[in-house]
């Protein structure tokens, strides 16, 4: 099985509002339907320019503090429903059975984290070959009220679950950098050098911590994956490459 997880600047310009990038995702669909179904898939996306503006406006983040932050959890998770709605329509033009999973639904979240899972209608749709499509979402939440589930949080508790043997997030620049912008591309990086790595985040608005929290999770994934890649997800057949495992990016190992 591998994880992909398409990265919300990748999906869409994090500074355009509802921006949403079809041909990319049409693509994506593309490469991944050379594989399929002889190879197990889980898609997991992020929010981009549909969920994140909406999660800042209502703080969601700050939890359950008034009615306007209920008004606001349900605009935001609507955004998403209508994001993942377009990502599975251009998996579908490319034959894949793409079938979307609400997060909000089988997830509960203490401060973010996931506490409880129902992962059985994920095993049943890769049992009989769909394609699970899951998303950064809102979450009821068991200290705050509400709060936000992150696709990298998502990704992190399948991974003990399935134990993929690869993890390939897809970004807008071609990995992970010494310094950002101005340095270079790491091609190989051990889990324990992470925390000594200066790093910024993502350009536009990101609620779910941007690149340093996939890093994060990038030391837990380790574990239980063989492999977890940072590879630009703009760029026709790097998705393929890492597959493969020949593909110009960062390549984390335990």
């Amino acid at each position: 099985m591998i994880i992909v997880k398409i990265g919300g600047s990748v999906l869409s310009d994090k500074r355009r509002r509802f921006h949403f990038r079809e041909d990319t995702v049409r693509g994506i669909a593309d490469e991944i339907s050379k594989l399929y179904p002889r190879e197990k898939f889980v898609i997991v996306h992020g929010g981009g320019s549909f969920g994140h503006p909406l999660a800042k406006e209502f703080r969601i983040r700050d939890g359950l503090i008034d009615r306007r932050s209920r008004t606001g959890f349900v605009l935001t998770h609507l955004a998403m429903l209508e994001l993942t709605s377009k990502v599975i329509k251009c998996f579908l033009d490319k034959n894949i059975p793409a079938f979307p999973i609400s997060s909000s639904s089988i997830f509960i979240t203490k401060e973010g984290r996931i506490i409880r899972a129902s992962l059985d209608i994920v095993k049943e749709a890769l049992d009989r070959e769909f394609v699970p499509v899951l998303f950064g979402d809102v979450s009821f939440d068991m200290s705050k009220g509400i709060e936000i589930v992150s696709g990298d949080e998502i990704i992190l508790h399948l991974a003990r679950e399935f134990r993929p043997k690869k993890v390939i997030f897809l970004m807008d620049v071609d990995g992970i950098y010494d310094r950002f912008p101005d340095g270079q591309l790491i091609r190989r990086l051990k889990a324990r050098e992470i925390d000594s790595l200066v790093l910024e985040g993502s350009a536009g608005i990101d609620v779910t911590g941007g690149i340093k929290k996939k890093l994060e999770v990038a030391k837990d994934l380790v574990n239980y994956s063989e492999e977890v890649w940072f590879v630009n997800g703009l760029v026709r057949g790097r998705l393929s490459s890492a597959i493969r495992g020949d593909c110009v990016g960062t390549l984390v190992t335990r």
